[in-house]
């Protein structure tokens, strides 16, 4: 997994991380390049699940295009389906029921939740601490549960489409989603007695890998990555959809710019989306889940943008249309790609066992920068 590639003449050493790695959380290859521990730079080399999604899009209809997008950072699945979406719907102007409004914020804030615990176990499993890990997937377990109940799926959820969601929640739904609810409530002061207050993860992480808010701006980081620099750019506030802007919450933003304070971002959103959850979960309005639209959708001749905030930071789609069933050009504006940008900068002079817990702290999700 690591292996050394050669030294050059300066007595650098230059070895290989991946991209068959556990702490790459994919199939990610770093050529790293060392003086003695410390880092020197740090060279990303992508592709290797490459699968053409966008190029692939440009085949499938704008009811089909969708679904692509679950398979790219799979644990923002409905996020990203949410997205495009909205995309189809801006461009054919179609007005979407405030059911199906609800339901799309309950469902994307579970996966934020899902997705910000998962990274929480697989942070302190990467500096060495097993247990966390397992209690993660506890809840975890219970948000896929109700997932599976509503829509059929646990991962890649296929559950949004132009004009609402594909099917009315499970009559379990409410009581599921508050039984979550209490569990977060029970279980998060868990979370910081083993991970946030550990006097040996935070020396693991506190003043490790610093990336000022200048040079966040400047590699486009954006998500929990950047806010822990001070940079303001949740989407959801920013430019609010699907009525985010009628609810209660707060961008979480910190200073510390190090990697402690982007763990820290992401424990308290995870308290900010359930208090999201409180906010809708008794008030899901009656009507229609789906609005009604033509079997074959076609978008008007022109260029389309939305973005909307997935776990790991704003997710641009684009569509060029010259007016017919398949869109001429599609590109993804993924989080994670700008995010990797940043890791060169931030392990320069850093030590390489560092360099674990700085690429951690980015929550990569490798298929999301592989498009």
């Amino acid at each position: 997994m690591i292996e050394e590639i050669g030294t050059t003449e300066q007595g650098d050493l230059i070895i290989n991380v991946g991209p068959q790695h556990p702490a790459t959380h994919g199939v990610l290859h770093l050529v790293i390049t060392l003086n003695g521990e410390t880092i020197k730079k740090i060279e990303p080399h992508l592709g290797y699940i490459h699968r053409s999604i966008e190029k692939m899009c440009e085949s499938l209809t704008y009811r089909q295009f969708i679904y692509t997008t679950s398979r790219m950072d799979y644990l923002s699945s409905h996020i990203n389906n949410h997205g495009c979406a909205l995309l189809v719907e801006k461009g054919l102007q179609i007005e979407v029921p405030p059911r199906a409004q609800v339901i799309r914020i309950l469902m994307d804030e579970l996966t934020r939740i899902a997705s910000h615990i998962l990274w929480w176990g697989a942070m302190a499993m990467d500096l060495g601490a097993m247990t966390p890990y397992f209690h993660a997937f506890r809840e975890r377990e219970l948000i896929n549960d109700i997932m599976e109940e509503t829509c059929g799926a646990r991962l890649t959820m296929n559950y949004q489409v132009p004009g609402g969601v594909m099917a009315d929640i499970h009559p379990n739904f409410q009581r599921r989603v508050k039984d979550i609810i209490k569990q977060l409530y029970k279980k998060l002061p868990e979370y910081d007695e083993l991970v946030t207050g550990n006097t040996i993860f935070k020396a693991r992480t506190q003043g490790i890998g610093y990336l000022s808010k200048e040079d966040a701006i400047s590699y486009g980081v954006t998500g929990p990555s950047a806010r822990a620099s001070g940079v303001s750019c949740d989407i959801r506030k920013l430019y609010p959809y699907e009525g985010y802007e009628k609810l209660n919450f707060q961008e979480v933003m910190h200073t510390g710019c190090d990697t402690y304070s982007r763990y820290l971002v992401r424990m308290i959103e995870i308290r900010e989306s359930i208090s999201i959850l409180e906010q809708l979960v008794d008030n899901i309005p009656e009507g229609d889940y789906q609005a009604k639209t033509k079997a074959v959708l076609k978008l008007p001749k022109g260029e389309f943008y939305t973005r909307v905030e997935t776990a790991r930071g704003e997710l641009g789609v684009y569509v060029v249309s010259e007016g017919g069933t398949t869109p001429y050009r599609i590109k993804f504006r993924s989080p994670g790609f700008s995010n990797l940008c940043a890791l060169d900068h931030m392990t320069r002079g850093q030590k390489i066992g560092d360099m674990v817990a700085i690429m951690g702290s980015l929550d990569l999700v490798i298929p999301d920068i592989d498009r």
